[in-house]
């Protein structure tokens, strides 16, 4: 059974440029896919089309084969947006509770605060929860109504190590039940270690799709790693397209490993060197490294 279907999507904010251009994706029942995308790729303004929140202007978007309205209406979607807060003033117990009235068949609040691993706060009031905390409430007031479909934008943004492990728990025990969750999120290292599908959009275009390693294989980078010192002038070097400093190490996502090595002993720069394939991060560099962006949602 087909979850989402998006059918030549495209949307404009205004007389600008598309944000979104001709977007065509299925996601299948259990699913669990990520969109990724640099700033202005299209994620956000996909996902509010997805979510019946923006009308497209080209092309068709269903949800379990019906219209959006349809699926919305009967409580088989639920969104975790990223950014909006929760009520002040209210205790984590009353607000379920008061989300529990209103879908038809929802889980029970207990079920949903073991979940979202809330269950000895349920008296707390929302103002005395920290940021972590927060953000698996939004999670549990998204699941309370026992969605078939998830949808996560940017569901770790602004959360330290611990607070992303804490929220990718939840997720997990969540799509573990069987339910369909497409998440948007800047963290690779979480598309790469929860998703099973990865959608990698850059200025409105689906440009990659498939799994982990489909798309690490999409690209022909591999990352060159020397001990050296700063990184200044190495994104000069034959091949390289991104320069990342690692304490003493640097890495090179290079294009050209050969030419790359080659130039690097030229220089006399070659101590510890190692040649790897490329990683989902360079992958994604690679995709989206090439002619200057436009802005977008």
């Amino acid at each position: 059974m087909t979850t989402v279907e998006l059918d030549h999507v495209s949307y404009a904010y205004g007389g600008a440029t598309p944000a979104v251009r001709d977007v065509s994706l299925r996601i299948g029942a259990g699913e669990v896919v990520a969109m990724l995308g640099p700033n202005g790729a299209g994620k956000s303004t996909t996902l509010l089309m997805l979510l019946g929140m923006l009308p497209p202007r080209t092309g068709t978007v269903r949800l379990f084969g019906g219209p959006v309205a349809a699926a919305v209406a009967a409580g088989r979607v639920g969104a975790m947006p990223q950014a909006g807060g929760v009520p002040p003033r209210s205790s984590v117990g009353d607000l379920l509770e008061f989300l529990h009235a209103v879908y038809p068949q929802p889980m029970p609040v207990a079920e949903a605060l073991a979940l979202a691993d809330l269950g000895g706060l349920a008296g707390r009031t929302v103002e005395r929860l920290s940021g972590g905390q927060q953000q698996r409430l939004r999670f549990a007031m998204a699941v309370i109504g026992r969605p078939d479909l998830l949808v996560l934008d940017e569901p770790t943004a602004a959360l330290d190590v611990q607070a992303r492990r804490e929220c990718w728990a939840a997720i997990r025990r969540y799509a573990a039940q069987g339910r369909t969750v497409l998440f948007s999120t800047h963290h690779l290292d979480e598309a790469d270690g929860n998703a099973d599908r990865i959608v990698v959009l850059d200025r409105g275009t689906v440009i990659a799709c498939g799994t982990a390693a489909d798309v690490k294989r999409r690209v022909g980078v591999r990352t060159v790693t020397v001990t050296a010192g700063a990184p200044a002038g190495y994104a000069d070097l034959p091949g390289v397209v991104a320069v990342a400093d690692r304490g003493g190490r640097v890495a090179l996502t290079t294009t050209d490993s050969d030419a790359t090595v080659l130039a690097l002993a030229a220089a006399g720069l070659v101590r510890d060197l190692e040649v790897a394939g490329a990683g989902l991060e360079e992958a994604f560099l690679s995709l989206t490294a090439t002619a200057p962006r436009t802005e977008g949602v």
